[in-house]
């Protein structure tokens, strides 16, 4: 498996490669990555011949998008696919007003959601300003789930982005701005909801299939091949636990591990071991396998970093560890594996 390598996305008629660049790392969520840094990570990336790059407003309050927008200028436009989001506008703050603990040394902005139409088109205009384009390729709406809003405010927001926010990418898609619409969020079955009541092109699943869970193989991802809809694979390592392994203090889903998914991954890193497998390799690679998931984006903060993941996604791994966590019930039968 390559990195490199480009993939068909969807109906869309984009190709992006089997490994994106994620920038919220750069957008300085958690801590903060230097102004060289980001460029460096960046550059190391196109070096590497990756060319799928995702952003949004939301990664560093617009910071992330900066620094994406910065770099990519020195690049010919047509040879990348690059995506963000709406739902969430910036507004400025006086200084010293900032609150948010996700964050540091980012842009005095605060964040509003908004998933109605002129809030929809009012964010896509400000996203181009700040990358310095001309034009999106992908545009998702962000973060429509229970898990960001609560299961009240949830159905609100959802029905704002279905009943108006929609029109707004749809209009965007029809006039050429953008070439493909879809969701991000955490949860396979808000996805599913939004492509069974629109017409969307592709989505962005944050750790709802992973090495650990593949719960969306019961209808969303065959929905997804049914009407050849892209999935872009995000949050690959559950948010930690598949990258550290099953260690005291361990991150699944943002959180602590909970002990029965200690006890998994325990039972995979068990079958890694035998054969002589990386975990990380295992879960960059397990998603790919889909053939509705055409590129994973890890989250990359460091050259080390990019260069570490490249080489996990082109590690080999042998058919018959695969089939060893099959029988093994660790992985289900019915789920695609590399070949």
């Amino acid at each position: 498996m390559k990195a490199s390598a480009k993939r068909r996305f969807g109906r869309s008629g984009l190709e992006v490669t089997a490994m994106g660049f994620g920038t919220a790392p750069i957008g300085n969520q958690f801590r903060r990555v230097p102004e060289e840094d980001a460029r460096g990570v960046i550059a190391g990336a196109w070096d590497a011949g990756l060319r799928y790059f995702d952003t949004a407003p939301m990664y560093g309050h617009g910071l992330s998008e900066h620094r994406l927008g910065e770099s990519l200028r020195a690049y010919p436009r047509d040879e990348y696919v690059l995506s963000t989001k709406v739902g969430r506008k910036l507004k400025p703050v006086p200084a010293g007003g900032l609150t948010s603990f996700f964050w540091v040394d980012m842009p005095p902005f605060e964040i509003e959601h908004d998933y109605s139409y002129d809030g929809c088109m009012r964010s896509f205009e400000d996203s181009l300003q700040r990358l310095g384009q001309a034009r999106i390729d992908i545009l998702f709406i962000h973060d429509i789930d229970v898990f960001s809003h609560g299961p009240e405010l949830q159905k609100q927001h959802f029905r704002t982005a279905m009943d108006s926010g929609y029109k707004a990418l749809e209009k965007l898609r029809s006039e050429g701005l953008v070439k493909a619409i879809g969701v991000g969020c955490n949860e396979w079955q808000v996805c599913e909801a939004a492509l069974r009541e629109r017409d969307f092109d592709c989505f962005l699943l944050a750790g709802r299939y992973t090495l650990l869970e593949q719960d969306a193989l019961d209808t969303f991802l065959p929905l997804c091949e049914e009407r050849d809809v892209a999935v872009v694979l995000g949050g690959g390592f559950n948010s930690g636990i598949l990258a550290t392994g099953a260690v005291k203090g361990a991150h699944y889903n943002y959180s602590e591990a909970p002990p029965e998914i200690l006890e998994r991954v325990s039972k995979i890193e068990a079958v890694c071991k035998e054969y002589n497998v990386p975990l990380k390799a295992a879960a960059l690679q397990f998603v790919l396998a889909h053939p509705a998931i055409p590129t994973n984006i890890p989250g990359t903060r460091t050259k080390t970093h990019l260069d570490e993941n490249i080489a996990l996604i082109e590690h080999p791994i042998p058919a018959e560890f695969w089939a060893a966590l099959k029988k093994k019930g660790l992985v289900r039968e019915n789920a695609p594996v590399p070949a």
